[in-house]
């Protein structure tokens, strides 16, 4: 009997091993060369403990490709996550590996409504629920054009009272209902100026118009006690608005999402890398990240790396998410 039983044991221990080493091999084999098997959280404690940082939470686009979150950043001030930049999916999951929470939140800027910009928006304000959080979340986002509604057009659509998808959580548009209330601000997207969009305790948040093809655009200037970080979002370049707030950025997050030599229409949409050089050159920031990373982009990234070089001579870093830069006073 005691025979028969270290024999199961052993049995149990030797598929056991089996199972653990098929999962292992079937990881390996599922993760895209040149891709992180699972994104490290190591950044975090970094972002935590400094006086102002930046940390990516989504660094890749809108294909389901790899392991990277769509576009996602945080700006970090003395141990809170006060401001959300952008809220893509897998925005959620990362905020919550960060270890962020909903009431250090001082403000969420959305530069447009692309899905891979905006889709976890709603699921971050229903984590907010459960937040120990009564004061208002300021949001921003752009004016309407095209296809797409304002910023203001997309949230009664998703939580108006009535005809909202998610009209469960209308409490969010006036504070109701035990939700803290998300008050609006919608900007021009026609980049005719900058504008202030947030002044708080060491924070001032400006957001101008840049041009996406036909999709109303913004990028954002956030000043950090004396620290200054441009996010362009998605833009072709054609902002001079934009690059003129940018001048001089501590951090510049710019969005590598095609490789030089993209056709006319993409470019119109995007700024190659060759552009991104330049832009970044003429502005003197001091160091440059890449994120919005896709295939097409990273299949020729060294590419892309040379290209930047020879135009822009300060630092230079290719975007992972939940990366932590850490902005020296």
């Amino acid at each position: 009997m005691q025979s028969q039983r270290n024999h199961n044991a052993m049995d149990r221990t030797e598929r056991l091993g089996l199972t653990t080493l098929a999962l292992l091999l079937l990881g390996c084999a599922s993760t895209p060369s040149g891709e992180p098997a699972s994104p490290a959280a190591s950044g975090a404690p970094a972002c935590r403990s400094a006086r102002v940082a930046v940390q990516v939470l989504g660094s890749g686009g809108p294909i389901a490709e790899g392991s990277r979150a769509s576009s996602s950043y945080l700006v970090w001030m003395d141990g809170k996550a006060r401001v959300l930049v952008d809220a893509g999916g897998g925005a959620k999951l990362r905020f919550g590996e960060a270890k962020a929470r909903i009431e250090d939140l001082d403000v969420i800027a959305i530069s447009h409504l692309h899905v891979d910009h905006v889709a976890d928006l709603i699921a971050l304000l229903k984590a907010g629920y459960f937040a120990d959080r009564s004061r208002p979340l300021p949001i921003v986002g752009p004016s309407a054009g095209a296809d797409f509604p304002s910023m203001e057009e997309f949230l009664r659509g998703q939580l108006d009272a009535e005809r909202g998808t998610y009209r469960y959580l209308r409490g969010y548009l006036d504070g109701t209902e035990g939700f803290f209330a998300a008050p609006l601000t919608v900007v021009d997207a026609s980049g005719a100026a900058a504008a202030e969009v947030y002044r708080g305790e060491g924070l001032v948040v400006e957001a101008v118009g840049v041009h996406h093809g036909r999709i109303p655009s913004l990028g954002f200037i956030v000043t950090a006690r004396d620290r200054r970080i441009a996010f362009a979002g998605d833009q072709s370049g054609d902002a001079p608005k934009f690059w003129e707030r940018a001048a001089g950025a501590s951090l510049l997050i710019v969005h590598h999402a095609i490789p030089e030599g993209a056709g006319k229409g993409v470019q119109d949409l995007h700024a190659t890398p060759s552009t991104l050089a330049r832009l970044a050159s003429q502005a003197k920031v001091e160091h440059l990240v890449l994120s919005h990373n896709m295939q097409r982009s990273l299949a020729r990234r060294d590419e892309a790396m040379t290209t930047i070089r020879r135009a822009y001579g300060g630092q230079l870093t290719l975007a992972d998410d939940l990366q932590c830069f850490v902005l020296a006073p």
